[in-house]
């Protein structure tokens, strides 16, 4: 695997890697999303990767190297020598919001015979990623690793861009199947929150709209418990998600509270919630935050034959808030683990897609830290 990563500031491109000519590259475009908007950001991409395949995908912060930054565009172009890869997309706004539909029908475009594993950059904000997930599974038969995100637009929540090949668009989902003998792919997950605070039960829901807890408005119980910090809500919200258990899973799952409805005293989450399920709010730390990227990569490193050549990081905008001046930590921790020598790709996000560890069906994830360790 050939790697090379670039950055943009401002008008030029800056080379964080050695220059070197690469054969058909995987091009990931991950930043912010007001300059994802600029007309000519494709045929700019276009003109440094002639025949590249470039991806798009706006985001709460790109990661490249050990860096993390709001206001720029990082590249990685990649050319695999021993594998090769497909992409193919689909767009929620053209299915009616129909997410499950969306994600099933995307994954079945995708040749099955020698698919090892499918990395996904969705839209995140028409999108319901539960559903998507479920679909994207169903399409694949839980047979396929899928990893990957939901796109961000930092705390703003105006609007999330995706795209392949064209200038990035609301709605639009990217998907890259990945083939190959010697492709070896592992992942792994780990967030650092701890619930705190009484168990409630979901009494009242729809989707991923959470009205009622114990019986009471479920907004209410949330403004009572962040006292005088409900007056920045919903952007307060990223810093108290809830630990959501429910009755058919077996590991509880993060969701993060991504907007609240004051007319009918409800929080909008970032994935389905159903009714009967148990809720705690959660809360974290810097060192906590640090200390799961840590274990994260140590896990994905200790499942591994070989050494990772690359390294896709998906990190959730509640994390980077919580570690503010500090957010770059929990990527030299990742860094510390895999090594200099692997590329360090990825983006801060709306939600992260992977599956729990020692399981194979893909989730919605929010608060997590999700490393994919790829090598030829």
């Amino acid at each position: 695997m050939k790697t090379v990563q670039l950055k943009k500031k401002g008008d030029t491109w800056e080379y964080l890697s050695p220059k070197q000519d690469l054969k058909n590259p995987l091009v990931l475009a991950f930043g912010n999303r007001f300059q994802l908007e600029d007309p000519s950001i494709y045929s700019d991409i276009k003109n440094l990767f002639p025949d590249g395949h470039i991806v798009f995908g706006s985001t709460c912060g790109d990661i490249a190297g050990g860096t993390v930054d709001d206001e720029s565009i990082s590249l990685t172009a990649l050319e695999l020598e021993k594998s090769h890869f497909l992409i193919k997309t689909s767009n929620v706004l053209h299915a009616d919001l129909d997410s499950f539909k969306t994600g099933k029908e995307l994954v079945k475009q995708f040749p099955q015979a020698g698919l090892k594993f499918i990395y996904v950059i969705s839209e995140g904000s028409f999108i319901n990623g539960s559903q998507l997930t479920k679909g994207m599974n169903a399409g694949t038969e839980n047979n396929v690793l899928i990893t990957g995100g939901l796109c961000g637009d930092e705390a703003r929540f105006e609007k999330t861009l995706a795209a392949y090949n064209e200038n990035p668009k609301p709605g639009e989902i990217v998907a890259v199947g990945f083939y190959g003998e010697t492709l070896e792919v592992t992942f792994s997950i780990h967030g650092g929150w701890t619930p705190f605070g009484p168990e409630r039960t979901v009494t009242k829901s729809e989707g991923n709209v959470l009205y009622e807890l114990d019986n009471l408005p479920a907004l209410d119980l949330y403004k009572k418990y962040l006292g005088e910090k409900s007056k920045a809500l919903p952007g307060a919200a990223l810093l108290y998600p809830l630990n959501v258990t429910t009755e058919d899973e077996n590991q509880s799952i993060v969701r993060s509270i991504l907007n609240i409805n004051e007319a009918e005293n409800a929080i909008v989450l970032a994935g389905d919630i159903t009714q009967n399920a148990k809720v705690q709010l959660m809360m974290t730390n810097v060192d906590n935050i640090a200390n799961a990227s840590e274990r994260a990569a140590r896990q994905a490193l200790e499942l591994r034959k070989n050494k990772p050549e690359l390294a896709l990081l998906v990190s959730c905008i509640g994390r980077k808030l919580i570690l503010d001046q500090r957010v770059e930590e929990e990527i030299d921790e990742v860094v510390a683990v895999v090594g200099n020598d692997t590329t360090i790709s990825g983006f801060y996000s709306y939600g992260e897609i992977a599956p729990f560890h020692g399981e194979n069906n893909c989730q919605l994830h929010n608060q997590t830290m999700t490393i994919t360790l790829i090598s030829e």
